[in-house]
């Protein structure tokens, strides 16, 4: 039976939070452990260097998400877990893109067109001002990512279906081309019932926004970020609207049906703001406390962390490496003899 493969990055620039764990990793670890689903998972690092020139802040964003993802439960036996600067293939793989990409396509790149809007507004006589080739390079990236593996499914957001589109033209063109059924055309996948959760006030919890709950955060700091957590003005005993409310959003993407049931009736009785944060502490807390362990002990470890990212890395390779192989014969790069 052939598996359907599933890719999905994640870009090392941050410290993972509460909403990365309800939107992205709690359901990839659940798909490592379909055994249907052949998965990719990678840091994209590569990818940071884009937004970030801080090499200490990369290098700790890999090592807290890597450490994450395993002490979540991700399943390395069925699932291939990778550092994206450990495969060499994909960056070669960028240029043969790259070479049948159409920079139209490229001017037309949400990032790009919206940092070209950003020195308009600023009255930048140049429109390129600060935008550097990564960035306007992105999704041919992204797409070498994609193509490298052949992924069926592609799981993102709403602002990056256009990158999967791009991934899907660059693959036509290239297979056109070279008279070849080399990549297969990528789908993406948008759950629109994946929770996304809001931050201390209440706009959508973002780094960019600086409104995060770190995932494996301290016990003292995780009471202190749920009490700052942006409420209304209404006293205990007041009746409270749950479908509101940030508190009872965090509490729902976490809780049982019969848990969020119970607590929507307290905010219907008027439970107060004091205590909801309360509650919402000791629920994530009891929550979080033994992969809270995990996480700390293999930060204690990163030569373990490295294992097992070479062992994902060697894995990715093995398919890589011969592919890659096909596409220079393909483009006329072979080998004499």
């Amino acid at each position: 039976m052939t598996k359907t493969r599933v890719l999905t990055g994640i870009t090392t620039t941050g410290t993972p939070h509460l909403g990365n764990y309800v939107g992205a990793i709690k359901p990839a670890i659940a798909a490592s452990q379909d055994p249907n689903v052949q998965s990719y998972y990678f840091l994209a690092d590569l990818h940071a260097l884009i937004k970030c020139q801080d090499p200490r802040r990369v290098q700790e964003s890999r090592r807290e998400i890597a450490a994450t993802w395993l002490a979540l439960g991700l399943d390395t036996d069925n699932a291939i877990f990778y550092r994206q600067s450990d495969i060499p293939e994909i960056p070669e793989l960028t240029w043969l893109l790259s070479c049948v990409c159409a920079k139209g396509l490229m001017n037309r790149a949400h990032a790009y067109k919206a940092a070209v809007a950003e020195n308009d507004a600023a009255g930048n006589q140049d429109p390129d001002k600060g935008i550097t080739m990564g960035l306007f390079g992105y999704p041919v990236l992204m797409a070498a990512d994609i193509l490298m593996f052949n992924a069926n499914k592609v799981p993102v957001g709403r602002d990056q279906i256009q990158h999967i589109e791009m991934a899907r033209d660059m693959a036509g063109r290239f297979n056109h081309l070279y008279r070849g059924d080399f990549f297969t055309l990528p789908e993406a996948v948008v759950d629109d019932d994946v929770a996304v959760l809001g931050g201390l006030d209440g706009r959508k919890m973002s780094k960019s926004y600086n409104n995060t709950i770190p995932l494996f955060v301290a016990e003292k700091k995780l009471l202190k970020l749920i009490r700052k957590i942006k409420t209304n003005s209404l006293e205990p005993g007041e009746p409270k609207d749950p479908d509101d409310c940030t508190l009872f959003q965090i509490y729902s993407a976490f809780a049982t049906v019969e848990e969020r049931a119970a607590m929507r009736a307290e905010y219907e009785a008027g439970i107060g703001w004091g205590e909801v944060k309360n509650r919402l502490f000791e629920y994530l807390n009891e929550h979080l406390r033994e992969p809270r362990e995990r996480y700390q002990a293999l930060m204690e470890d990163p030569g373990y962390i490295e294992s097992v990212l070479l062992q994902g890395a060697e894995r990715a390779r093995a398919e890589a490496a011969p592919f890659m192989d096909r596409l220079r014969e393909a483009v006329g790069l072979g080998r004499f003899a």
